[in-house]
Formats: C-alpha cells, sequence, structure tokens
C-alpha cells in the first residue's frame, strides 16, 4: 500500500498546506487522467486507473483533518480495527459519571449542562490535540515517537466522546 505523503511528495503532517495539497490533487488528476491514456494497452490502462484512484482517495485522507488524523495514526500501526484502546481511568471514570447522569436527565436544563460539559471536554482535547501536532514534521523520528502516541491518546479519548455526543442528541429529541 502506498503512503499518502509519499504519493504527494509532502512530507507527513499533520497540518500540511491545504493549497499545497489540492496543487498536488490537481496536478495528479491531470497527469492520471484515463482519458489520455485511451489509446495505450490494457495493462497500461489498468495502472493509470489504480493511480488516479490512489489521488482521489490521497485527496480526501488527507484533506480532511479527522481522516487524516486517523490514517497517519494507522501508517505507525496506532490504530487497528478491532483494538481496544487502553484509555486513562480518570477519562473512563469521567466519561462513565457523564453517562449515569445522562441516564438520570430529567429536563432540557440538566440535558443542556450536560451537554456543555461534555462540548468543554471535546474542546480541552482538540486544545492538546493542536497543541501536540504542531511543529511535528519538524521533529526527529524518536521525538515522533512520543507525540504519535499521545496523539493516539487524544484520538481514543475523542473517539469515546462521540459516542456520548450520539447519546446527548439521541436524549435531547426526548425533550
Amino acid at each position: 500500500m502506498i503512503n499518502y505523503f509519499d504519493f504527494y511528495d509532502i512530507p507527513e503532517s499533520f497540518n500540511p498546506d491545504a493549497v499545497l495539497l489540492k496543487k498536488k490533487f490537481y496536478q495528479l488528476s491531470k497527469e492520471y487522467h484515463p482519458d489520455f491514456y485511451a489509446n495505450e494497452g490494457e495493462e497500461k490502462q489498468q495502472e493509470i486507473l489504480e493511480l488516479s484512484t490512489i489521488n482521489n482517495k490521497a485527496y480526501q485522507t488527507l484533506s480532511d483533518p479527522n481522516k487524516r488524523l486517523e490514517y497517519i495514526l494507522r501508517e505507525h500501526n496506532l490504530v487497528e480495527d478491532g483494538a481496544k484502546p487502553q484509555l486513562p481511568g480518570d477519562f473512563l471514570m469521567e466519561m462513565m459519571d457523564i453517562n449515569e447522569r445522562l441516564m438520570e436527565v430529567n429536563d432540557k436544563d440538566e440535558l443542556s449542562h450536560l451537554t456543555n460539559e461534555v462540548l468543554a471536554i471535546e474542546g480541552d482535547l482538540n486544545e492538546e490535540l493542536n497543541r501536540l501536532t504542531a511543529g511535528y514534521k519538524q521533529l526527529d523520528d524518536k521525538a515522533k515517537e512520543g507525540k504519535l502516541n499521545d496523539i493516539a491518546n487524544i484520538y481514543f479519548r475523542q473517539k469515546y466522546l462521540l459516542r456520548i455526543k450520539e447519546s446527548l442528541n439521541t436524549f435531547a429529541s426526548r425533550f
């Protein structure tokens, strides 16, 4: 499997230059456009089609911050399908507390208070993620490895929080 950053010939980054990304996408879209290879043999046409598909997937992934985050973590084997992440105990306790309070919500005001609490936690996680990803591409490999583990920790907490936000939305529809 080809690495999307290598495919675009740009350094791995959580915050790549959006203009450069789009420029690379359009450049390769032209270069690998199947119509330009209509008179080529079947094998060459298939190769171009695959490159065109990779280009589209690369752009969709790298231009979306959430997909890009997950992609980088997958590339470093920090996210695997079916794997259960080890979340910090204090975070899990806080989430259990929110879940319990959510089950007991009786009115809009309680729900609103709980929602604001969850949004504050989400804001803190986003701030921490931005701090961790800033300057990532300038780090050496050892420093990147340490940062990636911290970033993966935030990623898994965000995923968990997303489930709680979905529960909040479900409860909000009751009032």
